[in-house]
């Protein structure tokens, strides 16, 4: 009877262990979301190669000096975004590259292969426009390419809208009872990036984002060593920060 008791008892310690293991194996399929946004390669002007893989997306103004630079958030059509983007900096060049696996670019997507595609982008966008300031742009998840780039090459502005400290607190948030902080191998540590860093940044905060908690966000300004220009959005969501006419206007001011 005792070690049938204790054979119950083990159950659940079993179980917990069996959806660790689970999150372990799967985290990958469950931190990128890339499925809404595949499009054809014709649909794009943009291409780049790196390691065999074939980057595509859009350019904007090609020929406008002061490029800026965007990389979107996790499941965005990128796409999206330009109507936006032409909209408020006509007088600057523009580049949105879809990430590998998402968009028309193939290959899969992991932090390290981001993060070496997000330089290859910058690198090409600079030979394109020698001696001319780039600024970046980085939305959600994006906003943690964003920061690694920051921190490896010389970005003039940088504009981080719902982002975060780092994607394994984030996702500890989101799974409290499991020791997700130490499961996730893509950690995208942004506060670990941008300690310290001295260059102009705009970071968005929206009040009502369920996504990455406001407090996640405040970590990560209060980790820089330079006061950014910060935008509350009280009546925004994660997803309804780009309709929210005090974004556009900041955004505009902050890289006009």
């Amino acid at each position: 009877m005792r070690k049938q008791l204790l054979g119950w008892a083990a159950l659940p310690i079993l179980g917990y262990a069996g959806v660790c293991a689970w999150l372990f194996s799967k985290q990958r399929e469950l931190i990128y979301l890339p499925e809404g946004t595949r499009i054809d390669v014709p649909q794009t002007d943009f291409a780049l190669v790196r390691d065999g893989v074939q980057l595509h997306g859009w350019v904007l103004h090609p020929h406008a000096p002061r490029p800026v630079i965007y990389f979107g958030g996790n499941a965005e059509s990128i796409q999206n975004r330009r109507e936006m983007l032409d909209r408020l900096l006509p007088e600057r060049s523009i580049y949105l590259v879809s990430y590998r696996g998402y968009g028309a670019s193939n290959g899969r997507p992991t932090e390290e292969s981001l993060f070496g595609d997000a330089l290859a982008v910058f690198d090409e966008v600079r030979s394109r426009h020698p001696d001319q300031p780039i600024a970046v742009i980085g939305s959600s998840l994006g906003s943690g390419v964003a920061s690694y780039v920051a921190s490896q090459r010389p970005v003039s502005q940088l504009v981080l809208v719902a982002p975060f400290d780092s994607l394994a607190a984030v996702a500890q948030v989101h799974y409290p009872i499991l020791p997700v902080r130490w499961i996730v191998r893509d950690r995208f540590d942004s506060v670990g990036r941008l300690r310290g860093y001295q260059g102009d940044v705009m970071i968005v905060r929206a009040a009502l984002d369920t996504v990455v908690p406001p407090a996640n966000t405040n970590r990560l300004i209060a980790a820089l060593g330079k006061s950014p220009k910060v935008v509350d959005l009280p009546a925004a969501g994660h997803n309804t920060i780009s309709g929210d006419p005090a974004f556009e206007r900041a955004l505009a001011e902050f890289l006009r």
